[in-house]
């Protein structure tokens, strides 16, 4: 499973990378608005920072200016992914683009038949939002278990499962053991993912007993 990393926070995308952990990176109107900065800054920084995919997303509704927004975001970096909303627009927009050579991402999936036409409009990645499901009483991960068996019975389908909106480390392991091809996480979830307090308690025995020897490996 590949590990995107979902912020706008270039110092913080810069220290996960170094850790060897980070395929690539999500950004959205949001998080591009909390940095308080340019987009095509803040996009061509990160595009700097890791090798794969960094999807920058479009604020227009329409196709029209959604096509202008996709140029202009693809031509920042050549592993800029333009993110789309899955509209009817979005969708006529991910087709045209990618018959332009652009990776697209669509955003906002919520159901089985949305995914189905995100592959038919040829996306890269299709992104169902596992968490916001979960917050109006539906178990998003029943939504990416359909979308795993609908692309799994059709080898010609290329589209990406990328799995967003994930909340805890619970989430990105169910999604990872039914065959998500990425998940995205916000920096806190795949920090947390390190986390186990037996890990910590094993470690601490280990330099104790050897802080008893006296010896030093060097």
């Amino acid at each position: 499973m590949k590990f995107f990393v979902d912020t706008a926070d270039v110092a913080e995308i810069r220290a996960l990378a170094a850790l060897g952990m980070v395929d690539g990176v999500t950004t959205n109107p949001s998080l591009i608005a909390k940095s308080g900065r340019k987009i095509a800054d803040v996009i061509a920084e990160i595009c700097a920072a890791v090798p794969g995919p960094v999807s920058a997303e479009v604020t227009a509704t329409e196709f029209d200016g959604m096509m202008k927004e996709g140029r202009y975001l693809k031509a920042i970096a050549p592993n800029v992914a333009v993110k789309v909303p899955l509209t009817v627009d979005g969708l006529r927009a991910c087709k045209a683009l990618v018959g332009e050579g652009a990776m697209v991402n669509v955003t906002l999936c919520f159901s089985a038949a949305q995914a189905i036409l995100a592959a038919k409009a040829g996306a890269t990645f299709v992104s169902p939002f596992v968490g916001r499901l979960d917050d109006v009483g539906q178990d998003g991960m029943v939504l990416i278990a359909e979308i795993v068996e609908i692309y799994g019975n059709y080898p010609a389908i290329g589209t990406e499962i990328l799995v967003a909106s994930i909340r805890h480390p619970i989430h990105l392991v169910e999604a990872a053991k039914l065959g998500a091809h990425v998940a995205t996480l916000p920096p806190s979830v795949l920090r947390a993912l390190f986390n186990h307090p037996l890990t910590d308690k094993g470690l601490a025995a280990f330099l104790a007993d050897w802080a008893k020897t006296g010896q030093s490996i060097l």
